[in-house]
């Protein structure tokens, strides 16, 4: 896939599949360790301890529209193609956890994406899932919860045009912000340091 958030949504729509009431998305950008992580985590139905050995094969899949699963088994290639790794956890009736690790400037690392548009999709598609979304660059946070938004607003769906166009303005100014305060400080810091 050509950007990460693609193997995003399609995870995410597996927890979709499971029944999760509550997708939680972690992204950590290190640039002092030189990674990018990227875990989804849900409380779906989880996974069988004997199904959970072989779910990065391409041709195991509990999907009856196809015969072939790839989402799993090419998040893990790419994070294992950029001197990374890739870990699956799950327990029936508690939900699944998924991780991936990039070396974050390797050469054959996709780009993460538009992470505005990603989580819009998420939003949309989710139906009656929550979404939990946070971001940290280098150690600035960026939190994005679609529970704490319907109590705001006191509605049970955020799928009306007005939200939707706000919650993404939302997402793209909240990481704007993230990765701008991180290259003023570095910019404020060489400032200093060369007087």
């Amino acid at each position: 896939m050509k950007e990460l958030s693609l193997h995003i949504l399609d995870i995410t729509q597996n927890s979709i599949r499971a029944q999760a009431k509550l997708v939680r998305l972690v992204i950590i950008e290190s640039l002092a360790n030189n990674e990018l992580t990227i875990i989804i985590e849900d409380d779906g139905c989880g996974i069988p301890a004997d199904r959970l050995q072989n779910i990065t094969d391409p041709f195991v899949t509990t999907r009856t529209t196809r015969r072939v699963g790839l989402g799993l088994s090419l998040f893990k290639a790419a994070a294992e193609a950029c001197g990374g790794f890739f870990e699956i956890s799950s327990t029936p009736g508690v939900g699944t956890k998924v991780v991936g690790t990039f070396m974050r400037d390797h050469i054959d690392r996709a780009p993460l994406g538009n992470m505005a548009d990603t989580i819009l999709t998420m939003v949309m598609s989710f139906g009656e899932t929550d979404l939990n979304y946070e971001h940290d660059y280098n150690n600035q946070l960026f939190v994005f919860n679609t529970r704490e938004i319907k109590e705001i607003l006191d509605v049970e769906s955020l799928n009306e045009p007005d939200i939707l166009n706000w919650i993404r303005e939302f997402v793209q100014e909240g990481l704007e912000e993230i990765m701008e305060e991180n290259i003023y400080g570095k910019v404020l810091s060489r400032t200093k340091s060369d007087s």
